[in-house]
């Protein structure tokens, strides 16, 4: 089975606004990607292939309202609080914060916690109370446990990002396993799954990981986890690494993001269709 994620980040800001969006107005924007992938998607195989995407809050009730019956699509949100609302207890005092329910009362199935931006924001906070190293990293790993157990919790699955940076990358087995070990602690691991984000090498001018690498660490991650759990790419899964990627059997999907890096770089539907008809071969 190959699961296939698509991060839209802010892809939604026009251009003018210092964005990338030519795509639509923002009115329609969800549910104009919607609209222009899920009738391809519907060709591939349900048992071999599933799709979901990770939508700002703003666009989940266009691209909701856009789903036909039986549509492919699964909806998700890009990360929900650690607390959330209880019968008798808090019933929205989340002013600027995303609680599960919300996520699940939108129509979301997932939602994407720990990735490499979500990580440096929480480690940011902390470095400015003057917590910094191991310290921060625990601290970032814990309240990333708290996220996934309450997404879980609202019956949401969980795309839980792991990776290690350039001052990490030499002891990138203890990094990887602390947030593996930390992250995971009391949650269902039957609802999760791990996307690989080699941070050191995702960025203009730097050097992508290659296939030997993102398969050491596919390895690791698996051995570490007792084989219990997908294991995604989640530094980009690109036309140009779509086949190198599918063949590597440790590696279960990917996580897309922009689908153009030059000229008019953006989101393009069309696009995230040939990456993904590149990466499962048909």
């Amino acid at each position: 089975m190959k699961h296939i994620f698509l991060n839209l980040k802010r892809f939604d800001i026009p251009s003018q606004m210092g964005g990338v969006n030519s795509l639509a107005p923002l009115s329609g924007w969800g549910g104009t990607i919607v609209e222009r992938t899920q009738e391809a998607l519907g060709k591939y195989d349900p048992q071999e292939a599933d799709f979901t995407m990770y939508f700002p809050e703003a666009h989940l009730i266009g691209a909701f309202q856009a789903l036909r019956s039986g549509s492919p699509v699964k909806l998700g949100c890009q990360g929900v609080y650690r607390e959330d609302t209880a019968p008798g207890g808090n019933f929205g005092a989340f002013t600027t914060n995303r609680p599960a329910a919300a996520a699940k009362a939108l129509g979301c199935h997932s939602a994407i916690i720990g990735h490499c931006e979500e990580r440096n924001d929480k480690a940011g906070l902390l470095s400015l109370a003057g917590v910094s190293g191991s310290l921060a990293s625990s601290v970032v790993n814990q309240v990333l446990n708290m996220e996934i157990k309450a997404a879980q919790a609202r019956g949401l699955h969980v795309l839980y990002c792991i990776g290690e940076n350039s001052q990490e990358q030499p002891q990138w087995q203890q990094v990887l396993g602390e947030q593996l070990d930390i992250g995971l602690e009391g949650a269902d691991r039957s609802r999760i799954t791990i996307a690989y984000e080699p941070v050191w090498s995702i960025g203009p001018g730097k050097t992508p990981a290659d296939r030997q690498y993102i398969t050491m660490v596919a390895r690791f991650i698996k051995e570490h986890t007792g084989n219990s759990m997908p294991v995604v790419y989640g530094g980009g899964l690109k036309a140009d690494n779509a086949a190198m990627l599918a063949s590597i059997p440790e590696i279960d999907g990917g996580l897309i993001a922009l689908t153009r890096f030059s000229g008019d770089i953006g989101f393009y539907p069309e696009e995230y269709l040939e990456i993904i008809r590149l990466y499962l071969g048909k």
